[in-house]
């Protein structure tokens, strides 16, 4: 709720497949969506679709804790893409 009260189109689903068809539309009009935020819980289950867009630039795809709270998928996959993007680790551990 609080990302619609910011003005942010919500697509929630309630497994992973919701979310994999919701993720393959917003997809396929990439044009629109330059960031997608998906919970780690979810995302874990959509690895393979989300790792299509991990080289592209956009959408751009984020991954948040739910709320069970995070389980360190956003945090690496952050840490994952500044790797790629400068080089290094400059995140540290």
């Amino acid at each position: 709720m609080g990302f619609k009260a910011l003005g942010l189109e919500t697509c929630p689903a309630a497994d992973a497949q919701e979310a994999r068809e919701a993720l393959r539309r917003l997809t396929r009009e990439s044009d629109e969506y330059a960031i997608i935020y998906i919970e780690e819980a979810l995302a874990q289950e959509l690895s393979a679709e989300i790792g299509k867009f991990k080289d592209s630039p956009t959408p751009a795809i984020i991954l948040i804790p739910g709320r069970e709270g995070p389980i360190g998928l956003g945090r690496t996959a952050l840490k994952e893409a500044v790797e790629r993007a400068v080089g290094t680790n400059i995140l540290g551990d």
